[in-house]
């Protein structure tokens, strides 16, 4: 396995510099075989094996580059080509099924021109057809990363469930998929309209095409099951889905957290009044019962699409499912007819893809480092490789239980994942390609930088740094304290706290405020603008809300969220520091370790002289107006309910809308639970969403949300 990856990167590093018009005819023929036989491998361990070894944005350049070679030397074409074919050959321990019209892949489209040069195609296919004043509307759906699915119905009964296998032939699967709760067993009349109760009869018979997915929370929950019980782990939701899938015991299908999201049909037999298009056809499949996307769209130009595009690669983490990009389908299904197929594709859809979130490379070592709390951190450093659009060359591996659970050594080839524009991961080792000289990792008995020992609280997996003097703590708070999110210091960065405290210019947070321009002049590059900006910033901070100081002081465990918790209930620093853990628990929000947290901070004498000092420097540590509960009576209905927004509204923005519900009595949380009162949803709302309904949740829009405030 381990020539597997080595082969497949040697590859990738050779195909990433050569121009196939200019390369010899010879070195084609080569590189055209090699490139075959490596597809044909990640293809049988992806779609048979469930284990795939290298990322999906390395299989799809070594797949492009085969692409390139067969278009410039067509004769090159094999007939085992990976380009001709759509999966792989059914496992034989399933029965085989023949699929009555071929399960196709889709073409890729990784940026604007090839998605113009694809709709560009359309054009003149239809055009040719149809004339000058064809304008095709377009069907836009985000592109799950599932296992694809084949469901037969006959007079609305399931009579067999069947994978994509090679897209010709797939695996009998209908005992697993019978225990999906999302996949119907049976199709409902479908009305014709709210006044006829007589409805429609089912097509006689009917393939509904769609994927076996598992949601990200599932999945989480499903590998720490797994961690828990020393099983090896899942590297993504679509290999858990599919490793589900392809049980020969329907009962551990059952047990796992699948759905089931449907996208298209096959053939259709004694169907009455068919959709014309796309679109109809999946509020034609809603109405029989199966899930669709909640977020499709149509479009008349490609322009607007590229704004979809854009749109959903900024927001595609607000879903609890993973998409790896949009799916573009010209919709009137006659015009679809027209333009027809090449290959193993149709001409009328394209799949625009997103930038990887994931890669493969080398893990060459682990290090730690000190947080502003003391909790000791592990942090891969790995051989650099483009990820999401960057070049990662570290990545987070949150504490030692979490490198011992997933067996992470260094010298591991390993998974790399960026989401959502946040610091990289590390999900997991790949153990197939281990050459056996990867070496454990123990966590270090004594802090990096100070010398200190390190201890393990009760309870927690974080191992920490008890000394009160260590300076990477220090550093790291008063980077932390002039964040964005806390005091919001313009020109205090990262570099300039490790400059500020390495000179022994500022030893407490409160040195902060006592800085004068000559200091800083005297510092190596930090000219006289500099200073002056820097100071302007300063000031600026001593007026900032008191939820913003209270996250600002590094307290642990006390976020942004739970600071504005607390600054609600008490008006100033001078009041929370009189109050107990046993009385902050009280507060909705506010945990046992959290309010002991609190307690612990402030009985600290050296932490009180650090609230002494900053009030003196002009430093504000009133709760303002802003910050205070207020509006409606005790009596009022937002009074101490919770919300949750999603989406985006019509005229408020999210901050606006938050501020509205806390200023009427009402609290404004991230996530969705079954103490969630209220879910605000404007367009393209989410996941989120999706809860508030399986919970039962009052789902409120724009106009709702503020006759609700205002009564």
């Amino acid at each position: 396995m381990k020539n597997l990856v080595d082969a497949s990167h040697k590859v990738l590093m050779r195909i990433a510099s050569i121009d196939v018009h200019a390369m010899p005819y010879s070195e084609a023929v080569h590189l055209a075989q090699t490139l075959r036989t490596l597809l044909n491998a990640h293809n049988h361990r992806y779609h048979v094996l469930d284990a795939p070894v290298v990322a999906d944005n390395e299989y799809d350049r070594l797949f492009r580059a085969l692409e390139r070679i067969e278009a410039q030397y067509p004769d090159l074409i094999a007939p085992d080509s990976p380009t001709h074919r759509t999966g792989a050959a059914p496992l034989d321990r399933f029965e085989r099924v023949r699929h009555p019209t071929a399960l196709l892949s889709l073409g890729k489209a990784f940026d604007e021109a090839e998605l113009e040069a694809w709709y560009e195609r359309c054009l003149r296919g239809l055009r040719g057809r149809f004339g000058e004043d064809a304008r095709p509307q377009m069907t836009v759906e985000p592109k799950m990363d599932g296992l694809a699915v084949a469901l037969t119905y006959e007079r609305g009964k399931l009579v067999l469930g069947a994978t994509r296998g090679d897209g010709a032939e797939g695996e009998n699967i209908t005992s697993n998929v019978r225990t999906i709760p999302s996949i119907p067993l049976s199709i409902p009349v479908l009305p014709v309209s709210a006044e006829d109760s007589g409805g429609v009869v089912p097509p006689d018979r009917m393939e509904v095409r769609g994927e076996i997915y598992i949601r990200n929370r599932d999945f989480e929950k499903l590998n720490e099951t797994a961690a828990a019980a020393g099983d090896k782990l899942y590297a993504n939701p679509r290999n858990a889905a599919a490793g589900s899938v392809r049980q020969l015991d329907p009962s551990i299908t059952a047990s796992r957290p699948l759905s089931f999201m449907a996208y298209g049909t096959g053939p259709v037999e004694g169907i009455e009044a068919p959709p014309e298009g796309q679109h109809a056809l999946l509020a034609r499949l809603r109405a029989y019962g199966f899930r669709v996307s909640e977020h499709v769209a149509r479009s008349d130009s490609i322009g607007e699409v590229k704004s979809l595009y854009e749109a959903w690669r900024r927001k595609r983490e607000e879903l609890d499912y993973e998409i790896d990009g949009l799916v573009v389908k010209i919709d009137r299904f006659d015009w679809q007819e027209a333009l027809g197929f090449v290959s193993n594709a149709p001409r009328w859809a394209v799949a625009c893809k997103f930038p990887a979130k994931e890669a493969t490379t080398v893990l060459n070592d682990i290090k730690v480092s000190v947080g502003r709390t003391g909790v000791i951190k592990p942090e891969a450093v790995l051989e650099p490789v483009p990820v999401a659009g960057v070049i990662v060359s570290s990545a987070t591996l949150h504490n030692e239980e979490y490198i011992r659970d997933r067996d992470i050594r260094i010298g591991d080839r390993v998974i790399v994942k960026r989401a959502g524009d946040v610091i990289p991961q590390v999900v997991k080792p790949i153990e197939e390609v281990r050459s056996g000289r990867e070496r454990k990792w123990e966590m270090p008995v004594h802090c990096p930088v100070c010398g200190s020992e390190l201890r393990t609280l009760p309870d927690e997996v974080d191992s920490y740094c008890a000394s009160i003097d260590c300076p990477a703590q220090f550093i790291r708070l008063v980077e932390h304290f002039a964040s964005r999110g806390a005091m919001d210091i313009e020109g205090l960065g990262a570099k300039l706290a490790v400059t500020l405290v390495e000179e022994g210019l500022v030893g407490n947070l409160a040195d902060i405020y006592v800085l004068v321009a000559e200091q800083l002049i005297a510092l190596d590059l930090f000219a006289e603008k500099r200073a002056d900006n820097l100071l302007e910033g300063i000031e600026a901070s001593k007026k900032r809300p008191l939820g913003r100081l209270v996250f600002g002081l590094g307290i642990r465990h006390v976020g942004r969220a739970t600071a504005e918790l607390l600054v609600a209930r008490y008006a100033s620093l001078d009041a929370l520091s009189r109050v107990g853990a046993e009385e902050i628990e009280q507060i909705e929000g506010v945990g046992e370790v959290i309010a002991k947290s609190v307690e612990s901070w402030f009985a600290v004498e050296a932490n009180r002289e650090l609230i002494r000092r900053l009030r003196e420097s002009g430093v504000n540590t009133e709760r303002l107006p802003e910050e205070a509960p207020q509006g409606l009576e005790d009596s009022g209905r937002a009074t101490g309910k919770t919300f949750v927004l999603t989406g985006t509204l019509p005229t408020l923005g999210r901050k606006e809308a938050a501020t509205r519900i806390k200023q009427a009595g009402g609290r404004v949380v991230g996530s969705v639970s079954s103490n969630t009162d209220y879910v605000v949803a404007g367009e393209n709302p989410g996941s989120k969403r999706e809860r508030a309904t399986e919970l039962g949740i009052a789902i409120l829009d724009e106009n709702q949300l503020l006759a609700l405030l205002d009564e």
